[in-house]
């Protein structure tokens, strides 16, 4: 799973845990492009959550998740954090900065979005030189909250867990695709009812409320 919805995930299974279901749901959180390329590896999985839509469509292609069954869990928007103090009010003032954390854009989706944007404000070419590459949008965020960079760009809902930064600047939704969380059962969880009581679970709407609590948008 998408390793930007750790928090809502873990309250989720902790929820369904008590209504005494048999099942156990062991949630392993990382990358969406590291988590897809380990299904397509061999690694058993039952449910997929993407950040976005291209990991999705990578195992589809690769026959391991039906295509028929993709639908989309939630939404989330991209934003800048860095310390409080520092006089960062739009994109241009980041190029002004000296280290900036992003997500890998090759497996990060949150990494992929803010290229896209930095790249659609004619910024790219300034900032990449000063980008620090992060294993995933979590680290990218710890980065910034140890102060480690100058700055990071993250989901809002994981900037709402920081410690010591702040969120300085909501990037323009115009410069980057919408957040999507396309969620699918693979083609083994499609074959396990346990698998497929959960992911119904997942699309409830006492699951849509623990979402909004940790931020993200549910429609």
């Amino acid at each position: 799973m998408a390793a930007s919805m750790t928090d809502a995930i873990k309250e989720i299974v902790t929820v369904y845990a008590k209504k005494g279901e048999d099942a156990t749901v062991l949630p392993n959180f990382a990358s969406s492009g590291a988590l897809a390329k380990q299904i397509v590896q061999g690694a058993p999985a039952d449910i997929y959550i993407s950040a976005n839509p291209k990991w999705m469509n990578y195992l589809v292609e690769n026959n391991r998740v039906p295509g028929k069954g993709v639908g989309t869990l939630a939404y989330n928007t991209l934003v800048f954090v860095g310390p409080q103090d520092l006089p960062v009010s739009s994109l241009k003032d980041i190029a002004t900065l000296q280290r900036i954390a992003i997500g890998s854009p090759k497996s990060v989706p949150a990494g992929q979005y803010a290229e896209q944007a930095l790249g659609r404000a004619g910024l790219l070419g300034q900032i990449q030189p000063k980008l620090i590459l992060a294993k995933d949008v979590r680290q990218a965020l710890m980065y910034a909250d140890r102060g480690e960079v100058d700055g990071a760009f993250v989901y809002r809902t994981d900037a709402l867990l920081a410690k010591r930064a702040a969120i300085l600047l909501e990037v323009p939704q115009r410069l980057y695709d919408e957040v999507t969380y396309p969620i699918a059962l693979t083609t083994d969880g499609a074959q396990n009812p346990s698998a497929i009581a959960f992911f119904n679970f997942l699309k409830s709407g006492e699951a849509a409320g623990l979402l909004k609590k940790h931020g993200f948008v549910v429609r």
